[in-house]
């Protein structure tokens, strides 16, 4: 599968989180936050993401995760990452 961004999408795209920050939005979608409102699709998305940037504590959260969910449900959260990452981009290197 390939995948073709426009320099003009690419530019008004959001900066990524870093890989902390979407371990700490993974973990809060998980145990429900403040609001008690779980969501393990969303907490998978976020694991995936910081995996991806090399977390290895959301590698071992999303693995667990999987285990709770059935394939539509992981693959569901594959989708959401894979959206997130067409729509921001990486932040500039200082």
């Amino acid at each position: 599968m390939t995948m073709t961004i426009g320099a003009d999408a690419l530019n008004c795209a959001e900066p990524v989180l870093s890989g902390e920050e979407m371990y700490r939005l993974g973990l809060e979608a998980s145990t429900g936050g403040e609001a008690c409102d779980f969501d393990l699709i969303t907490a998978h998305m976020w694991f995936n993401l910081a995996a991806m940037q090399g977390n290895l504590e959301a590698r071992a959260y999303r693995a667990e995760l999987a285990h709770e969910m059935t394939p539509e449900e992981v693959a569901e959260a594959q989708r959401l990452a894979r959206e997130y990452l067409s729509t921001h981009r990486a932040a500039p290197h200082a």
